[in-house]
C-alpha cells in the first residue's frame, strides 16, 4: 500500500507528523518522534521570550486535553546552536520548524531557522484577529525565506475563508487547521478552584474532542481556496481519522493530543494500521484519498427506523435517549411512525448497529 504523499515540493513516506507540543521539544524528542516512523518533524513552536509556564499545565481527560504551556521553554540560541544541528545528523525527512507569533518574531526567528528547516509552520496564537496584521506577517516571512511555509489558524479567527484569502494572496503556502480550543476554564469543585490555568485561570483544549471542528475548518479552507496546501490537525487518534481529514481536503495530516491521552506508541500504531484501513474503505494509496471529492447527498426525507433483531441486546439506550419519545419496548424495540422525526440519533447511539435506516425512501 502507497502510504507517500507529497506537496509543495516536500515528499512524505506517510501522511502523519507530529504536532508541535511537548512531545518535540528538544533534540531527544525530534529523535523519538523520527524512530517513530513518521512522515515529517515538527518542531515545538520556537519564539523569542521565555515562556512563564504554570506547574501543573496539562490536564488529560477521556476525550480532551487542557493545556497552558504555550511555547518552546528553550531559548532560540539553544534551538539553533545545539538541538536543530544534532537532529540534522539523522534528519532523512521533512523538517517543519514551527515559529511563533508576530511579524517582529519573524524578523529574528526566520533568519535564524532557514538553514534547519524544509519548511515553516508559524503559529497566530497570540497575534489576534486583524487579517492585515497577519497578512503583514505573512509577507514578511516571504521575503525572509525561499522555503514553503504554513500558517496555524486559531478557532478563534471569524472569518476562516478570508484568512485563506488574506494568507494565500500575501505569498503562503498553506493552512495548518487548527490549533487549540479556547480560552476554556478547568473547575475543581471539592477544592472551589481554577486548576491548570493561567493568571487569568484560561487554558486551551485540545484532543478527539475537537475533531469535529477540525474536520470543518479544512473542508471549508479547502473550499474555499483549493490551490493551498491544508495540513489538518485537531482530534485524530486513529488510521480512519487520518483518511476523514485526507478527505476534508488535508495534504497531511498532525497529532499530538491522543498521544498524550492513549500513549506515545500511537504513533506507530496509526502508521502501521493505515494500510488495513485504506484497504477496508476501497483506496489503493493515500493520494487517492486526497484525490477523491467528498459527495454531500442532503435528504430532507427519511424512512422510519428499522430494528435487526438479531443485533439488538435489549439494553433499551435508544429508549431512554429518544427526544421525541417515539421508541417504546414492549417486549422489543418499537417505533412510534406518528412521534418518529428520523432525527438519526438512535441510529448513531446504538452500541451495537441494530438500528438502521434504510436508503430509499418509502413510497
Amino acid at each position: 500500500m502507497n502510504l507517500k504523499t507529497q506537496f509543495d515540493n516536500l515528499v512524505l513516506a506517510n501522511p502523519l507528523m507530529v504536532a508541535s507540543g511537548p512531545l518535540n521539544g528538544d533534540y531527544e524528542k525530534l529523535k523519538y518522534m523520527h524512530d517513530q516512523g513518521l512522515g515529517a518533524i515538527t518542531t515545538k513552536t520556537i519564539s523569542t521570550r521565555e515562556p512563564k509556564i504554570p506547574k501543573p499545565c496539562i490536564y488529560g481527560d477521556r476525550y480532551y486535553v487542557m493545556n497552558s504551556e504555550l511555547w518552546s521553554e528553550h531559548p532560540l540560541k539553544r534551538w539553533a546552536g545545539e538541538f536543530l544541528p544534532r537532529y540534522l545528523e539523522i534528519k532523512d525527512r521533512p523538517l517543519i520548524v514551527s515559529v511563533g507569533y508576530s511579524e517582529q518574531d519573524m524578523k529574528t526567528l526566520i533568519p535564524e531557522l532557514d538553514r534547519f528547516a524544509d519548511a515553516f509552520e508559524v503559529s497566530t496564537h497570540y497575534v489576534g484577529k486583524d487579517l492585515q496584521v497577519i497578512a503583514a506577517t505573512v509577507r514578511t516571512i516571504r521575503k525572509l525565506t525561499k522555503k514553503p511555509f504554513y500558517m496555524k489558524i486559531s478557532p478563534h479567527i471569524p472569518d476562516v475563508e478570508g484568512f485563506a484569502k488574506a494568507i494565500r494572496e500575501a505569498g503562503a503556502n498553506g493552512i495548518v487547521a487548527i490549533n487549540s480550543l479556547g480560552p476554556s476554564l478547568k473547575v475543581n469543585p471539592a477544592s472551589r478552584r481554577i486548576e491548570y490555568g493561567n493568571a487569568s485561570g484560561y487554558v486551551w483544549t485540545s484532543g478527539p474532542a475537537i475533531k469535529p471542528i477540525a474536520l470543518a475548518t479544512v473542508y471549508k479552507l479547502k473550499q474555499a481556496e483549493p490551490d493551498l496546501t491544508v495540513i489538518g490537525v485537531g482530534g485524530i487518534q486513529s488510521a480512519d481519522d487520518v483518511i476523514e481529514f485526507l478527505l476534508a481536503g488535508a495534504s497531511a495530516v498532525q497529532m499530538l493530543s491522543a498521544a498524550l491521552l492513549k500513549g506515545k506508541d500511537l504513533y506507530q500504531k496509526i502508521i502501521r494500521d493505515l494500510p488495513s484501513a485504506l484497504e477496508k474503505y476501497g483506496f489503493s494509496s493515500v493520494a487517492e484519498v486526497i484525490g477523491t471529492q467528498l459527495a454531500n447527498p442532503v435528504k430532507y426525507h427519511a424512512n422510519l427506523p428499522r430494528l435487526i433483531k438479531d443485533k439488538c441486546t435489549d439494553c433499551r439506550l435508544c429508549e431512554r435517549i429518544c427526544p421525541y419519545f417515539a421508541i417504546t419496548y414492549p417486549g422489543v424495540i418499537t417505533f412510534d411512525p406518528d412521534k418518529c422525526f428520523r432525527c438519526g440519533l438512535c441510529v448513531s447511539k446504538c452500541p451495537t448497529g441494530a438500528i438502521v435506516v434504510d436508503e430509499e425512501e418509502s413510497l
